[in-house]
């Protein structure tokens, strides 16, 4: 079946009348005369064989047929205004959707995103967090940075660099802390990886007390809950470099256990793009000059 050319002056004629239900109103948002907007319609409707308006006294009201159109229609001109919106100094920004652990997002990725938007001036980076939990392709990502062992079903992981957790604490608490077993005095605030502060205990030569502080979902939320004194967290040092530098937070004892490294995924069914790869190139050259590659 050949299907009826269809203008897209008509299209858009249609699309914005049924938005305003009036031609006038369409007219004005289209810069041209009411006429041209309800000639246009008209020409839409003979090229279909069905009428999309129901001419009332007072406006319009779209007839099942022009319903059935516009959902279709707008989707398509914002797609399209989307696209153009991309279009910059005649050059065409490549949007680039990551998703990352809230904890590498805020200790790592943000202080180094000016050099990737030097490096990178055309590329249109949008970030979102999460607390590892992340499904790639329900969220829309072209990949996402995560910590664990970089084992996830269906995707690809590479490693960026491993994350050894330490005591991190104010320095109230840091002052009472004289020697590792005094940690357990201490209230433990923990992720929901439960077997932390076991392996640390464990790697100072301790038996561990009772792990019973509150959990957080969060590296970022636990350590700003051991900045004001809420207790001792346990979290990768190398991501809270600044309030370390500040004096916000410190860390008493060098005693360090690694649980998981950071890893960029991407899902295996989801060919790489240049904007992909020219990130991951990015990431993993800032990693090696820093001396943080993964063994």
């Amino acid at each position: 079946m050949v299907r009826p050319y269809l203008p897209l002056n008509a299209l858009r004629a249609f699309e914005t009348s049924a938005r305003h239900l009036s031609f006038t109103r369409a007219a004005i948002e289209l810069c041209v005369t009411q006429a041209a907007v309800s000639h246009q319609v008209k020409l839409l409707e003979e090229r279909l064989g069905a009428s999309l308006f129901h001419r009332l006294p007072r406006g319009l009201a779209l007839t099942d047929e022009g319903r059935a159109l516009l959902p279709t229609l707008e989707e398509a001109f914002d797609r399209i205004g989307g696209l153009l919106d991309q279009f910059e100094g005649g050059r065409f920004r490549e949007v680039l959707t990551v998703g990352a652990v809230g904890t590498f997002a805020v200790g790592w990725l943000l202080p180094r995103l000016a050099r990737f938007r030097e490096a990178h001036p055309f590329v249109d980076l949008r970030l979102s967090t999460n607390n590892n939990r992340v499904d790639i392709a329900a969220e829309g990502l072209d990949c996402a940075i995560r910590f664990g062992d970089g084992a996830w079903h269906g995707t690809d992981a590479v490693k960026l660099f491993d994350a050894p957790l330490s005591v991190l604490c104010a320095a109230d608490i840091a002052r009472r802390l004289r020697e590792p077993a005094d940690v357990r005095r201490e209230p433990l605030l923990r992720s929901y990886r439960a077997d932390e502060w076991l392996g640390w205990f464990a790697a100072a030569g301790l038996e561990p007390p009772p792990i019973k502080g509150p959990v957080f979902d969060s590296s970022s939320l636990m350590v700003e809950a051991a900045i004001q004194g809420l207790g001792v967290a346990l979290a990768p040092p190398s991501m809270f470099r600044r309030p370390l530098a500040l004096g916000l937070i410190e860390q008493p004892f060098a005693i360090t256990v690694c649980k998981g490294a950071y890893w960029l995924t991407g899902l295996k069914s989801k060919p790489e793009t240049p904007t992909m790869r020219g990130f991951r190139d990015w990431l993993f050259a800032v990693v090696a000059e820093e001396g943080m590659a993964a063994a």
